[in-house]
């Protein structure tokens, strides 16, 4: 496949007359992409960061996720807890290996903690979100052991914690706290972007939460941040 790409993009040049290791033309295309003004973002989820989380909490609201909202990273294990014995779930939660989740007293709360991937067999999990945007209530996952993918998708319910000063206005917004925390050459293979639990209507237009993923999303805002979030 690479050989054939070569041979391709190697034909290109030689129509347009340019060779391999043109550096006028590489300097002309870097300055172009340096100089490249912004896209028009929409006006949804501007302002200061309590507008933006105000905006954030209506949004995910919308499409049924539920919100709560502590004043530090050590206060989640208890609401977590309430949130697990007001929907009578199992006082137990399968996280991976962010370690802000690893200091947080979870016997202390009385709940059992189970770590690494899901093999599908868990009722709940807890991820830890880089970041949201406000415009939409979505939540900016990324894959690695932190915060395994399939703790996104294989669990019946969902808990994740986002500090407030990670949530964005828009997407463009989340995706430059991504390049801004991780940088070239360092991004997360896959990033996974959830609005709400999942649904589907495919079947006589009745919506259906659950169909392909878990059936309950609980987002946790921490009001004041570790500093670990993205920047």
């Amino acid at each position: 496949m690479s050989g054939a790409r070569d041979q391709i993009l190697a034909n290109i040049r030689r129509s347009l007359g340019a060779a391999e290791n043109n550096k006028v033309r590489q300097q002309a295309v870097d300055a172009r992409i340096t100089a490249a003004k912004p896209g028009i973002e929409p006006a949804r989820g501007q302002g200061s960061l309590e507008q933006r989380v105000a905006v954030f909490v209506e949004q995910a609201q919308a499409v049924s996720a539920t919100i709560a909202r502590v004043e530090n990273i050590s206060d989640t294990p208890a609401e977590i807890a309430r949130y697990l014995r007001d929907h009578n779930l199992p006082p137990s939660l399968r996280i991976g290996a962010d370690s802000r989740l690893g200091k947080l007293q979870w016997q202390g709360a009385g709940l059992e903690i189970a770590r690494g991937p899901s093999t599908g067999t868990d009722l709940n999990a807890l991820s830890y979100a880089v970041g949201g945007a406000a415009e939409t209530g979505t939540l900016a996952l990324v894959s690695g052991p932190d915060n395994p993918t399939t703790l996104n998708f294989l669990p019946d319910n969902h808990i994740v914690i986002v500090d407030a000063a990670a949530i964005a206005a828009t997407y463009e917004g989340v995706l430059a706290r991504l390049k801004d925390r991780f940088g070239k050459g360092n991004m997360p293979r896959a990033v996974n972007l959830v609005t709400g639990p999942s649904r589907s209507a495919d079947i006589e237009q009745k919506l259906l939460l659950g169909a392909h993923g878990p059936r309950r999303l609980h987002i946790v805002i921490v009001n004041a941040a570790d500093g670990t979030h993205a920047q």
